[in-house]
């Protein structure tokens, strides 16, 4: 990812977040990770907080646009973004987890 510019900045002060829109020059697909760790560096943010929305990028082009949200905390994220499910299947198999591991009873005895 050569350059960037943003677009749009808004700020949501409903959900704590900056609604923000950048424009990134790139000859490959920019990744996830790697947009994040542009975002936080610009807006000196931790990468935690921020989601990317959407990468868009037009067939021939160079250019991609990325939508993205910077909330001001991590639970405020945690709060407002749905949770992948990805993220739901690990809660479950850790409670479920901690579950089996009450009901043993112990071999000591």
């Amino acid at each position: 990812m050569e350059n960037f510019h943003v677009l749009e900045e808004k700020e949501n002060h409903l959900f704590n977040r900056k609604e923000i829109v950048i424009v990134v020059e790139s000859d490959v697909n920019p990744k996830r990770e790697e947009t994040k760790k542009l975002i936080s560096e610009k807006f000196s943010s931790p990468s935690e907080n921020i989601v990317i929305k959407e990468i868009k990028g037009r067939f021939g082009s160079k250019l991609f646009t990325i939508k993205a949200h910077i909330y001001s905390s991590k639970e405020d994220k945690e709060r407002i973004e749905p949770k992948s499910k990805k993220e739901i299947q690990k809660q479950s198999s850790e409670s479920s987890g901690e579950a089996n591991q009450e009901n043993k009873p112990e071999e000591n005895q």
